[in-house]
């Protein structure tokens, strides 16, 4: 592409855009022909090539050799000639003195800008060459990108200077610090993604296993030999063959598909999301174009591809790490109080003192003992000597049995779960239970979980050490959930266990049955674990224990969100299930682990706090102190003195004794006396006024009270009016005392910040409120435009809805269950359907997990529990309700 002659400078930038669309184009093509990232990356770097030195030849110089003592330099990927179709073009304009920097700013700056019109976005910055052989410890990208500069225009003795003498320079005299530096940046990346690469919706650059570990990589070894040699030389020859016949197939992989999601999205976005997962998998990206393949399946293999680069980038530190100490420190290390008789530890990794393949299991498993035990990485002959070992057919036919041993002591170590990842991944998991060659990188796509089935099984196991590493502290059931005293008490259980080696182990097997041919994930892991603890030759009184928390592994979380915790026949079921304290125990805890491992917001303070509030109310039970024994919120109220430091001067224990009658035990439970009484002073003003309304919170999460005398419609009411406004319901308690009044508290987010922004507008929403509940207003046509202008978006998998019913979970009300794709106005119209068919709301739980509504409601009519036909009307008017194409 050249600038036609006699043109102006608006003709001749249309045509460099078009010229430049119209390659873009023909690159695409190819790539979506091929699946070649690799070669669309250095197509598009060669086109940006054209740009580039035409603009300079048109604005500094028609040499391009020139002018004397300034050049134009490509660095960072567009330097290494890697650029993703929307990535940014690293330019620098390098000058040997600040003088002459000055003189060049006007062309620098036309020059850059007109990139800028042109569509591309462009990073610049303008360095003289001192200023480039000094390491930018608050910019170390700078640093960094011109270990991948290429020269694009201007005076080429410059550019020689700058690649012979500066830049070896610079890595010789800073190389510790430079390779420090690196590190420190990736580690802190790494913190970011939760040091996993098994997230399911990865990051392709950033996220461990990334593009941008391979280019780290890269980076080590290109600072390691130019300190050794001050040569310039590709990376990938300093790697040994097995490496890079893992490492370039990885790189082909993650490159394709960061050029498809370039190209999909129209921007440098490289969030590989379900979406377009399953547009990847679908045209078979670099497994066979044209060939569709199922996203779990595609996803798979970048999983074991991202895996790979991470294997690179270890191995490329530790020959870094290794190549600068001295021999005295190496010594120290070998006699590091670390090492035994079998293994060696040098600089936190372990090595194996044979290089001959392992004969007996005990030994493969001792070197995994040390990894657990001291939070050891392995070594790269480790690795190999394991992959020798399992090859050789040196080691005897497998004994479970001989196995148990060593296992238990991985399992109850510290850092078990750094253990078994590294078990998992050399195939030695596998190898010992079968079940887990199912499970390697396996996806399940669903809207909570962040991470590979294999994954959060090990986070769930390293959660549960994490419980045993905690300062002992007194443990407080009543503890406030933002203090977050909680993982206290679930560490006095954990430190309380019998036979903690059991958890562990049903925590090991209790999703393995995702990957095994069934429609029931929980029977098939216990077909696999039945098989698993014969082997072990565990105690039959063991192997029932591992049965029944992996059969059970689901129920207690159910329960704390599908059931009123508080009501005795709820805990009483439970107790039935759980049967004995033991049991209970090591159910909590695979619960909180399990919950805990889905993604690092699934286990909320107050989901917790609910968690160990269920746990106290069965031990309780189980120990028969029943919680009707307990829990009598009149005696309690008249003998608190907590109560009485909270009620008002004028008010007497009588008066609060009216307030607390009939209100559920769960009201008591899960308010404390200082919130009580502010709602017993919301009902001292009923007289004044029959609607109290309060709200509060910060930014985006709010809390609203109301108190009022039940009606028809009242909670509808509440949630349409939230709508309306443009609130997102959370959570929602619905509780009525016996004389009639009703305490509805909502947990909602403001969307659009429509009470942070505007403070005033917190007050006018009370007044609105009480308004519409008194019937001096209305919130429908608020509520209409709200639902008819704000469609949401398409929700990223599919809710099936469902609407249950339970008449023996409860001894006063039936049970309704909705799940339905959460969406606006979904709370208001099912109430509002329950309102019409005169329902009477008891207690409503009302939760949300991602795009997923889960609601509980407790429902009497007259006072009594529902019969058959109103159920099936319900159901009838529900199902419309929730129906995926009802806005």
């Amino acid at each position: 592409m050249e600038f036609p002659p006699n043109t102006t400078a608006t003709e001749s930038l249309k045509t460099w855009a078009n010229g430049y669309a119209a390659e873009m184009t023909a690159i695409r093509q190819a790539f979506e022909a091929t699946g070649d990232g690799l070669t669309a990356v250095r197509r598009r770097a060669e086109l940006v090539d054209q740009v580039v030195t035409g603009l300079y030849a048109d604005i500094l110089s028609v040499p391009l050799h020139e002018p004397a003592n300034f050049c134009l330099v490509a660095v960072g990927g567009y330097g290494r000639q890697e650029l993703f179709p929307y990535s940014d073009v690293d330019l620098l304009f390098l000058s040997h003195s600040k003088r002459i920097e000055e003189n060049q700013r006007g062309p620098v700056a036309a020059l850059a800008r007109t990139l800028w019109d042109l569509g591309l976005r462009v990073g610049n910055t303008s360095r003289t060459l001192t200023e480039c052989g000094e390491l930018h410890r608050d910019n170390l990208e700078f640093s960094v990108a011109l270990l991948d500069s290429r020269y694009l225009a201007g005076d080429t003795q410059m550019f020689t200077l700058l690649r012979r003498e500066i830049v070896p320079h610079l890595v010789a005299r800073d190389r510790q610090v430079f390779v420090q530096d690196l590190l420190t940046i990736t580690r802190q990346r790494y913190a970011k993604y939760g040091q996993t690469i098994f997230h399911l919706e990865p990051n392709l650059k950033e996220a461990p296993g990334g593009l941008r570990d391979f280019q780290v990589a890269r980076w080590l070894t290109l600072i390691q030999e130019l300190e050794k040699s001050g040569q310039w030389i590709s990376a990938e020859t300093r790697w040994s063959p097995e490496t890079c016949a893992e490492a370039q197939p990885a790189l082909q992989f993650l490159s394709a598909a960061r050029c498809f999601l370039h190209f999909g999205q129209g921007r440098d976005d490289n969030h590989l999301t379900y979406e377009f997962q399953q547009e990847v998998a679908d045209l078979g990206l670099r497994l066979q174009v044209g060939h569709p393949t199922p996203a779990a399946h595609w996803m798979r293999r970048y999983f074991r591809h991202a895996r790979g680069i991470g294997r690179l980038l270890s191995q490329v530190r530790e020959e870094v790490e290794s190549s600068r100490s001295s021999l005295y420190s190496l010594f120290l290390d070998w006699r590091s109080r670390l090492s035994n008789t079998d293994f060696s530890v040098l600089r936190g990794r372990v090595f194996p003192r044979q290089t001959a393949p392992a004969t007996e299991w005990p030994l493969v498993l001792g070197l995994f003992e040390r990894v657990a035990r001291h939070g050891l990485e392995l070594s790269r002959e480790a690795e190999r000597w394991v992959a020798a070992s399992l090859e050789a057919g040196a080691l005897p036919r497998l004994d479970l049995a001989a196995a148990w041993p060593p296992l238990r002591q991985i399992l109850l170590l510290p850092h078990a779960a750094q253990a078994l990842r590294a078990m998992h991944q050399l195939e030695l998991l596998p190898c010992l239970f079968p079940a887990f060659r199912a499970i390697d990188s396996l996806v399940i796509r669903d809207f909570y979980h962040r991470y590979t089935v294999d994954e959060h099984t090990f986070m769930a196991i390293q959660h549960l050490h994490a419980l045993g590493q905690k300062p002992v502290r007194p443990a407080s059931p009543a503890a406030e959930a933002q203090d977050e005293n909680w993982e206290d008490s679930f560490a006095e259980i954990f430190r309380a266990l019998e036979q903690p080696e059991l958890l562990f182990l049903a925590v090991l097997f209790h999703d393995v049955g995702k990957g095994l041919a069934s429609s029931n994930h929980i029977q098939a892991g216990l077909e696999a674990v039945e098989q698993a603890t014969a082997g072990l030759a565990l105690a039959l009184e063991d192997r029932a224990t591992v049965h029944f928390l992996i059969a059970s592994h689901l129920e207690m979380f159910a329960t704390l969100q599908r059931r009123d915790i508080f009501d005795p026949e709820t805990v009483r079921a439970f107790a039935e299930k759980a049967a004995t304290p033991e049991r209970l125990k090591m159910l909590c805890l695979l619960t909180y682990a399990d919950v805990r491992a889905v993604n690092p917001e699934a286990l909320t303070p107050w989901k917790a706090e609910m968690l160990w509030r269920l746990y106290a109310a069965t031990l309780n039970h189980l120990h028969r102190h029943l919680d009707d024994q307990r829990l009598q919120a009149a005696e309690a109220g008249k003998e608190s003195p907590a109560l009485l430091s909270v009620l008002p001067w004028d008010a007497t224990p009588q008066r609060m004794m009216e307030f607390l009658d009939g209100l559920p035990k769960r009201y008591l439970a899960t308010h404390s006396w200082e919130v009580i009484g502010r709602h017993f002073e919301m009902f001292r003003q009923l007289g004044q006024n029959p609607v109290q309304a309060r709200l509060h919170g910060q930014k985006r999460d709010w809390h609203l009270t109301v108190i009022t005398w039940d009606r028809p419609f009242l909670f509808a009411s509440v949630t349409g009016s939230l709508t309306a406004w443009g609130m997102n319901i959370l959570k929602a308690d619905a509780f009525a005392n016996r004389a009639g009044v009703v305490v509805d508290t909502f947990r909602f987010v403001d969307l659009h910040g429509t009470l942070e922004l505007n403070p005033s507008e917190v007050e006018r929403f009370q007044k609105f409120l009480e308004d519409v509940l008194q019937g001096s207003a209305s919130f429908e046509p608020l509520l209409a435009g709200r639902l008819n202008h704000h469609r949401p978006p398409r929700a990223k998998l599919e809710v099936p809805p469902y609407v249950g019913f339970d008449d023996h979970s409860s001894s006063h009300s039936t049970l309704l269950e909705v799940v339905a794709e959460d969406r606006p106005g979904l709370l208001y119209r099912v109430s509002t359907e329950l309102a019409r068919l005169n329902c009477n709301i008891e207690v409503a739980l009302v939760n949300t997990e991602g795009e997923k509504a889960l609601d509980v409601f407790y429902l009497t009519v007259n006072g009594r529990k529902l019969g058959t036909a109103l159920q099936e009307g319900i159901r009838h008017r529900l199902e419309k309700v929730l129906a995926p194409h009802n806005p």
